[in-house]
């Protein structure tokens, strides 16, 4: 299969368009060609393609920031001799100077399938920019890992943030190309916006759903997503980073685990298999002990579990890492309850909501994981509503 650099770089036809045009880059650590090469380098490469400026999202344009709100600064590319600007840095939307820069904007970023992830939510501030100062966006598509299933609660109003760019629910089953088309209607923006589709992507296609295993190399788009693993888990163990239990940060598998030094892993299993034992299919859950060399519980041993989704156990439609893991806040809760799950800090910008409410685009989740007599099916009933509202909705934006 091609993602969308790819057949930009061999169909002279597809990239016609851009000769003459000042042409700029949005990318990141993972924007690479099928032989690995960056996507910047490969550009500058083509003698038709006059790139006259570069941008990074959160975590750099070549990666250089471990954690959250960790910004990056602009600079001057020494090899090419172009300014690179940092959309997480002073600024998280493109300044005036920024788009008077270019004409065209390639944008060129892996995304993990999970509205969280930022890099979504520069697609839309970048896409709102070029409406206002008529630019041209071109989506260079790449594939969403996490497949098209959609799983969790949609955004309610006013819970838009930088981890939040729309009403759609935590996992959302569009590509990068999907999501700017459905960007455009839903905020009735007007923009010229050009999709490099793939060429055979089929994300139904075992053993990736989503990524073609065995065929891709698999680039870290930020430091703490490894592999196609935590993709699998993060539209769950996102939520870790809202609360006082380690993701895994600090480990090498991180968000594919959770723990701390004073929680029983085998009880929460346990009371989890008692609460909804249908949220625990399609992967296998392991107790397991470790110890972050940094962040949440550095230098502690904490017992945890580590979901495992890597083998002939995981079932890709049936694996709901989304109630899993809100599963294991209301085993913990039920265990113990007066434990402190929920971490109040400045996450991403928002210093005046608990992080876990801003991470779900509402209070809804963590009001039913305190609420003690709230079942289940209480937020089962709530998340398929939203999930078949957005399987409505997201219809008419796919491509593949």
């Amino acid at each position: 299969m091609q993602f969308g650099i790819d057949r930009l770089l061999v169909e002279p036809a597809l990239r016609a368009p851009l000769i003459g045009k000042r042409v700029a880059l949005l990318a990141h650590p993972a924007s690479v060609t099928q032989d690995l090469t960056h996507s910047l380098d490969a550009l500058a490469n083509l003698p038709e393609i006059k790139l006259s400026a570069a941008f990074g999202p959160q975590h750099g344009l070549r990666g250089d920031k471990q954690d959250n709100m960790m910004e990056s600064d602009d600079f001057i590319d020494c090899q090419y001799g172009i300014p690179v600007f940092s959309l997480y840095g002073e600024v998280r939307r493109p300044t005036n100077a920024m788009m008077d820069t270019f004409d065209i904007l390639l944008v060129d970023l892996q995304d993990l399938g999970c509205r969280i992830y930022t890099f979504i939510t520069t697609l839309r501030y970048v896409l709102e920019a070029a409406a206002k100062h008529k630019k041209t966006v071109w989506i260079l598509d790449r594939p969403n890992p996490a497949g098209r299933p959609v799983e969790g609660l949609t955004l309610r109003d006013g819970w838009e943030s930088f981890v939040g760019a729309g009403k759609m629910p935590m996992r959302h089953g569009l590509t990068m190309g999907e999501l700017a088309r459905w960007f455009i209607n839903d905020l009735k923006l007007d923009v010229e916006c050009e999709v490099i589709a793939m060429q055979d992507w089929q994300p139904e296609n075992a053993p990736g759903y989503g990524w073609p295993l065995g065929e891709r190399t698999w680039i870290n788009p930020s430091p703490n997503a490894p592999n196609l693993w935590m993709t699998r888990c993060y539209a769950g163990t996102v939520m870790l980073e809202g609360t006082t239990l380690s993701e895994g940060r600090g480990t090498t598998r991180p968000l594919e685990l959770f723990g701390a030094p004073d929680i029983n892993a085998n009880a929460i299993i346990n009371t989890m298999q008692q609460l909804a034992p249908d949220w625990l299919n399609g992967c296998v859950l392991r107790e397991c002990w470790f110890e972050p060399t940094f962040h949440k519980h550095a230098g502690k041993l904490c017992n945890g579990v580590q979901i495992h989704v890597e083998d002939g156990s995981y079932v890709h439609h049936a694996f709901k890492p989304w109630r899993l893991q809100a599963l294991v806040f209301k085993a913990l809760r039920q265990l113990q309850p007066d434990y402190p799950i929920w971490r109040d800090f400045p996450y991403e910008y928002e210093l005046d909501r608990l992080a876990i409410d801003v991470i779900n685009g509402s209070p809804l989740l963590r009001e039913w994981v305190d609420d003690s007599n709230a079942t289940p099916e209480d937020l089962d009933k709530l998340a398929q509503a939203d999930e078949n509202k957005w399987n409505e909705k997201r219809g008419s934006f796919l491509l593949y």
